[in-house]
């Protein structure tokens, strides 16, 4: 069973910027894809950016491209979400991901393991 800790959340201006950090222990981080996912007040967790098992294969939703990058550092156990040009519409509670067995693919449905979150809020 993996354990994910994020931290980096706080409180940003608009058009701002924070990088999210999540560390994993408990399995062979670098055989698994890992994720970002959000949750706003009122509204369902939303899938934001994933990337596969070496770093060469990220997702992004749409509302974030161009202004997210996730990254892993496997010497490290650790995955990283930096968000530049923040939005108001971003704040929410960030949540790593880990999936639930190594494969290829990049799926929201895939992932199985969460972290307890870190609250992102940024002010306009």
């Amino acid at each position: 069973q993996v354990q994910l800790v994020e931290s980096g959340g706080g409180l940003v201006q608009a058009g701002g910027s924070l990088r999210l950090s999540c560390a994993a222990s408990g399995r062979t981080f670098s055989s698994y894809a890992m994720g970002w996912f959000r949750q706003a007040p009122g509204k369902e967790r939303e899938f934001v950016a994933g990337i596969n098992w070496s770093g060469g294969s990220t997702y992004y939703t749409d509302s974030v491209k161009g202004r997210f990058t996730i990254s892993r550092d496997n010497a490290k156990n650790t995955v990283y979400l930096q968000m530049n040009s923040l939005k108001p519409e971003d704040t929410a509670v960030y949540y790593c991901a880990a999936d639930r067995v190594p494969r290829r693919a990049i799926m929201a449905s895939n992932f199985g393991s969460w972290g307890q979150g870190t609250a992102v809020t940024v002010s306009s």
